[in-house]
């Protein structure tokens, strides 16, 4: 029986490890085609339609939100088109990981991944909040505590993934779907309520540079709106991670990704205008349920917006189980190459990474449970996704740059412009997080001081050479050695 705790040296790294080490360590591969992998993307973001968007108004304005959600657009396509190539090339559980450790070494690569894991681990804590506040709401099963809340939906959700990543992501279609269908009922009813004229009803301040009633807090409402903008997106970067579970990833990652951030482009468009123009900008900015309030008013409920809430509970739903997945992915891909502690990777008879579900669940279900600080933990989240986005980008024009001679199955549209674009506008989304939330921004650095310090002092002496993203990042090694001699 192999030590899972014991390193194992072999040069040029600092550990290697056997084929038992990694028959004990795999993903079910052919789980997924570019419909499930499409739904998968849809299913990380939607539940940003129902709620947290409509902030952004009181950020910027419906003009600066406007801007700040076409740029935000422009981002994420950019970084998926570039995302696209780079998981043409590896096709692994490691997503943004190994292709930040190919394109910047060890460092680059834990930098990145444990971005990602903050984003995929603290995002369904969050989620999890609003889904206990919504049940609360809606009056169901006549609780009045959201922990019972919190602690079913982690135990079951948790429980269809250890079932299987096929039955999971098809669960997770069913839903997605359903939330999908009700945000184009709603903006159907919205619709014929809408008024151009409550776009811009939010007064102006008229100490802020270029204010307007377009621009109520100036210039600098649009910066601070990017987060917000970014809500209609966050999440779908998450596709890569099932390339080890996919069939043909080659031909079904660039469709699914390109399919997903048109979804939901979309969405974003109508959901946006329709929530706005029907009660007016300042009647939504600041309401856990905007697109309820879009349809009340102050007339009370109707059955449509009680259709409306109920499918925000599925849209809910429908992020938190995707994030699950995600976050399990990148916790296994970290653990199995040694950046985190070994046992974290080890997979049961059904092909799921049981550790990398169920701890991160219990971490997910303390925070809730005892902060119940849903917003809190999602700006945190963003705050890693923004240097996630910035280093992913960075790999895909380094990549371009060092390996132009690299096979390439599917080429970004533009190249490293488009890189580039993602990475300019994925720093500027950093920044953007200080001006909303500053205790969440440190509180985020924080976390990644100390997984950085375990990583200097520890793992990177542990890591395991035949993973697969550290075989991939050691072909270029030798290559490039091969090229100096």
């Amino acid at each position: 029986m192999a030590d899972d705790t014991a390193p194992v040296s072999a040069p040029p790294s600092p550990g290697d490890a056997d084929a038992e080490y990694l028959q004990r360590r795999t993903l079910r591969r052919g789980s997924a085609g570019w419909l499930l992998l499409t739904g998968l993307g849809v299913a990380y973001v939607v539940s940003g339609d129902y709620s947290g968007w409509n902030v952004g108004l009181d950020k910027g304005g419906f003009g600066g939100l406007a801007i700040a959600t076409v740029l935000m657009g422009a981002m994420y396509a950019c970084l998926v088109f570039s995302l696209a190539e780079l998981s043409t090339i590896l096709p692994t559980a490691g997503g943004g990981y190994g292709f930040a450790r190919r394109a910047l070494g060890p460092w680059g690569g834990f930098l990145t991944g444990t971005a990602i894991l903050i984003e995929y681990i603290l995002a369904p804590a969050a989620i999890v909040i609003f889904i206990g506040d919504y049940v609360e709401s809606l009056g169901l099963f006549g609780l009045t505590s959201s922990w019972p809340v919190y602690l079913g939906c982690f135990v079951i959700f948790i429980g269809v993934h250890l079932w299987g990543v096929g039955e999971a992501l098809r669960f997770s279609l069913v839903v997605t779907a359903i939330a999908v269908a009700a945000l184009l009922i709603f903006a159907f009813g919205a619709l014929s309520d809408f008024d151009a004229g409550a776009l811009d009803n939010i007064p102006a301040d008229p100490q802020a540079f270029g204010s307007s009633s377009w621009l109520p807090f100036g210039v600098l409402g649009i910066w601070a709106a990017f987060p917000f903008g970014m809500w209609f997106f966050l999440g779908v970067e998450g596709v890569p991670l099932a390339a080890e579970e996919a069939k043909d990833p080659v031909r079904s990652m660039p469709r699914a990704l390109a399919i997903s951030m048109g979804i939901l482009a979309l969405l974003a468009l109508i959901t946006f205008f329709a929530a706005t123009g029907a009660q007016g900008a300042d009647a939504v900015k600041s309401a856990g349920n905007p697109l309820v309030v879009a349809l009340e008013g102050d007339g009370g409920p109707t059955a449509l917006s009680r259709f409306v809430n109920y499918a925000g509970l599925a849209g809910l739903v429908a992020s938190f189980f995707s994030l699950i997945y995600a976050g399990s992915r990148q916790l296994f891909a970290l653990s199995r190459a040694g950046y985190l502690p070994r046992f974290l990777s080890l997979t049961s008879k059904r092909k799921a990474p049981y550790l990398g579900l169920v701890i991160p669940g219990a971490i997910g279900f303390a925070l809730a449970a005892a902060t119940g600080n849903g917003a809190r933990m999602l700006n945190i989240a963003v705050f890693g996704a923004t240097i996630s986005y910035a280093l992913m980008a960075l790999s895909h024009i380094v990549l371009r740059r060092r390996e132009p001679g690299l096979e390439r199955p599917y080429r970004t549209p533009g190249g490293v412009l488009t890189s580039s674009v993602a990475f300019v506008l994925a720093l500027s989304a950093l920044v953007a997080t200080f001006l909303v939330d500053q205790d969440a921004a440190f509180i985020a650095l924080g976390v990644y001081a100390v997984a950085l310090a375990y990583f200097a002092f520890y793992s990177r002496r542990h890591l395991v050479a035949s993973a697969p993203e550290e075989e991939f990042a050691a072909l270029a090694e030798a290559e490039a050695e091969l090229t100096r001699d």
